[in-house]
């Protein structure tokens, strides 16, 4: 991640400057009471927001694109309904690797300043040691000694620096903490080993940091219940009822990157996420210990500088599904915002629809359909199409297309969960059926935002020969109005093609990309170099109409060839 982005935003950082000036802030609210109790207290800080690519890019505050922060990032976050933000701070660049392992003082006092510009906003916020978990204290297993003094020393200094802020900062104790070459119970020994040392040092550096709350994290901020067992028997050693257990969540792998068929929101991914937040519950917040979730989104969207790999109505479906749960279990969430939410230039959000739906889903329920898309054939007679509603306790109010509501019972019928628009009413919407979304309806629930429904016209994708080398093979196509929803790869013998070879399904955007203004889809170098030599390879296109295309491409040492089939 860490060097994809550099590369990525190095250059758009220096172009872009310090951005816009921000609108004028609203007076800021007095710093909160903080409440007495660790849950009411964490129940307080919801929603959050992280400060992300920022004074945990590497080596700078802007290697990874963004601006320099000002006080106005930060009341733009607290006039938006959020409460707290976590400040991720990678010291590694910034400290000597080497005793006594000091902080270079300016940095100290640019983090001080940032944490100063959001507890003056009225903030609660949440500071801690993050990519240093990769970049040394992952050698804990080998260089035991070296890495617990320099942790050791760190957050002697963060302690002290910090100690007379008041309660509304937190200290967590280091960011998705990973050990290499070391088995899960010596992972377990070692994160416990620094969250003790991390709890000893806050707690005897005096000032508030007596009773300042302090979160410890899972190994990898995993929310698995062997590693949430782990985290319990820590903090209830501890003894301390200012202790928050934190785990991140980014959805299940295969819908958050797109990989092995997780082309929708669909059971398995729903199972996923219930099953964590239900673990979450029964293992802390039921037993007294607050959960703050310091990360949460899709890994992989959005993504604006790519083809998007998840498909947009089935991410929504995702974050409003998660505000429900987080609500139901009790636990604050915390929205990883790198770059792709709030544009820190403009001081806009890049999509204000999903940042619509997402503060919604912090007090309320919002419904959807099976689907976002009604896809009707380009030329032929059209028929009736049905999907499926997802209330999600609410009460469906009917179907708008613009102003107009659709007529009930001659537009659309709904019968049970199973809403069905009629064949006249989607060829009037169709207009002169072009490729592509015709028009855009409403479905209207008795709560929450408004659920988007595209009426779009296509006609089976065409593909035609390519050549090309391992670096890369365009193959022609004419998507002719569909989406790609993901691509299949196997050898003749049946078995698994491309990197992934545990799936037949490949990565969006990892072994494939289409380029729909360009009409083509191409095959990454990653996926082509990984193929065996003069073996052909079926390639199965699957697209969100229901279409399916069969393609063949074969590779003779640095040549690629494709041919359609």
């Amino acid at each position: 991640m860490a060097s994809m982005l550099l590369a990525l935003f190095a250059t758009a950082g220096l172009l872009l400057g310090a951005g816009l000036t921000a609108p004028a802030a609203e007076a800021a609210p007095q710093v909160p009471r903080v409440p007495a109790n660790a849950k009411h207290a964490v129940a307080e800080m919801q929603p959050s927001w992280n400060l992300g690519n920022t004074l945990d890019a590497i080596p700078d505050e802007t290697s990874w694109g963004n601006p320099l922060t000002t006080r106005a990032h930060l009341a733009k976050i607290r006039s938006e309904g959020f409460r707290s933000v976590r400040i991720p701070v990678t010291w590694t660049d910034h400290q000597s690797a080497t005793a006594p392992y000091a902080v270079d003082a300016a940095f100290m006092d640019r983090v001080e300043e940032i944490t100063d510009f959001a507890l003056a906003e009225g903030l609660y916020v949440v500071l801690n040691v993050h990519h240093d978990s990769w970049q040394w204290v992952d050698q804990m297993p080998t260089d035991h000694d070296n890495v617990m003094a320099r942790f050791n020393s760190l957050w002697t200094q963060i302690s002290s620096t910090f100690k007379d802020k008041p309660r509304t900062l937190l200290f967590e104790s280091i960011n998705e903490p990973e050990f290499e070459n070391a088995t899960a119970q010596q992972k377990a020994t070692l994160l416990n080993e620094l969250n003790t040392s991390f709890h000893k040092i806050v707690r005897g550096s005096g000032g508030k940091n007596g009773n300042r709350l302090l979160v410890l994290p899972t190994i990898y901020c995993t929310p698995d219940q062997a590693l949430m067992d782990t985290l319990y028997n820590t903090i209830k050693s501890l003894n301390d009822p200012n202790l928050v257990a934190t785990v991140h969540y980014y959805s299940w792998f295969p819908f958050s990157v797109n990989i092995a068929g997780g082309t929708h929101y669909d059971e398995a991914a729903r199972k996923d996420l219930d099953g964590a937040f239900q673990r979450m519950r029964d293992t802390f917040v039921a037993r007294g210990i607050p959960v703050y979730l310091g990360e949460y989104g899709l890994l992989s969207w959005p993504d604006h500088h790519h083809p998007s790999r998840v498909e947009r109505g089935e991410a929504l479906k995702y974050f409003e599904h998660f505000g429900h749960a987080a609500r139901q279990a009790g636990v604050t969430t915390a929205l990883w915002d790198p770059f792709a939410y709030l544009n820190r230039q403009t001081f806009q959000w890049r999509d204000q629809e999903l940042f619509d739906l997402i503060r919604a889903s912090w007090t309320t329920r919002s419904g959807s359909t099976s689907f976002d898309r009604l896809f009707v054939p380009k030329s032929g007679r059209i028929t009736d199409q049905s999907l499926t509603l997802n209330r999600n306790g609410l009460s469906f109010r009917g179907l708008w297309h613009g102003d107009r509501k659709l007529v009930a019972g001659s537009d659309y019928t709904v019968s049970g969960d199973r809403l069905t628009l009629k064949a006249a009413a989607l060829t009037r919407l169709a207009g002169d059926r072009s490729y592509g979304d015709n028009a855009t309806l409403q479905a209207r629930f008795s709560r929450g935002l408004p659920w988007k429904l595209h009426v779009a016209t296509y006609d089976a994708p065409q593909q035609t020969g390519a050549s090309g080398t391992t670096s890369a093979l365009a193959v022609p196509t004419r998507f002719r109005g569909d989406h790609l929803a993901t691509m299949e790869a196997k050898y003749a013998d049946g078995t698994n093609a491309g990197p992934t070879d545990w799936t037949a399904f490949q990565e969006f955007n990892i072994s494939f990309t289409p380029d729909y203004a360009g009409d083509t889809i191409t095959l990454t170098e990653k996926f082509l170099t990984s193929l065996r030599d003069n073996a052909p390879v079926t390639l199965t296109f699957h697209f969100y109409s229901g279409t399916k295309i069969t393609y063949q491409v074969v590779k003779s040492g640095s040549t690629v060839t494709g041919s359609t089939v």
